[in-house]
This record gives C-alpha cells, structure tokens and sequence, in this order.
C-alpha cells in the first residue's frame, strides 16, 4: 500500500513547473495574407526559425519561402519571441517570398 502513495508525490512535485512554465511561455497567431490563422505556443527562449519551420510543416510549404513579420519588421531566424518582446497572444505576419525578375 505504502508503494502506490509514493507514484502519487512526484506529479504533486510536477505540477509547480507547468505553472512557472505558463510564465516562459507564450500562444502566438501567425496571419497568411489571405486571412489564415494558425495558433502556436512557445517558449520565449524558442528561436523563432523554429516556429517559422513548424509553420511551413503545418501549410505544406517551404519553409525557405516564407518570411515572418512582427508590427512590420521581418524576424530573423536567430531572434527570440523575449527579443521581440513578444507577449501573450501576439500575431505575426507570414508573407511569401517574391522573386523579382528583369
């Protein structure tokens, strides 16, 4: 009996980090040019390539053609949502590369 008390403490111990997690992460909405909207979370510590390569997966598209915006100012791959100073329920823009020719 003394054995299935014991299971029963570490998840008590774990329940403390989702809530401190809650603090280092964020839900953010990424917005296609034709109205789409895709939700993510993420930490605040997350490059944001990474969700760029996560967005690209879930649309089916390359993830070398597209390019994200925050308030108008694209986002390098190497910049963090703490960068940017991201917050809860922020929207970034996703646009597609455009080749230009002669």
């Amino acid at each position: 009996m003394s054995d299935a008390g014991s299971p029963a403490q570490p998840p008590a111990e774990a329940k403390p980090k989702p809530e401190g997690d809650a603090n280092n992460t964020l839900n953010i909405k990424i917005v296609s040019t034709n109205g789409d909207e895709v939700f993510f979370k993420i930490k605040k510590t997350t490059r944001l390539n990474k969700l760029k390569t996560a967005y690209a997966d879930r649309v089916g598209t390359d993830v070398n053609a597209i390019r994200l915006l925050f308030d108008g100012q694209r986002i390098l791959d190497t910049q963090t949502a703490e960068e940017l100073e991201l917050e809860d329920g922020d929207a970034l823009e996703v646009l597609l590369e455009q080749v230009g020719g002669n």
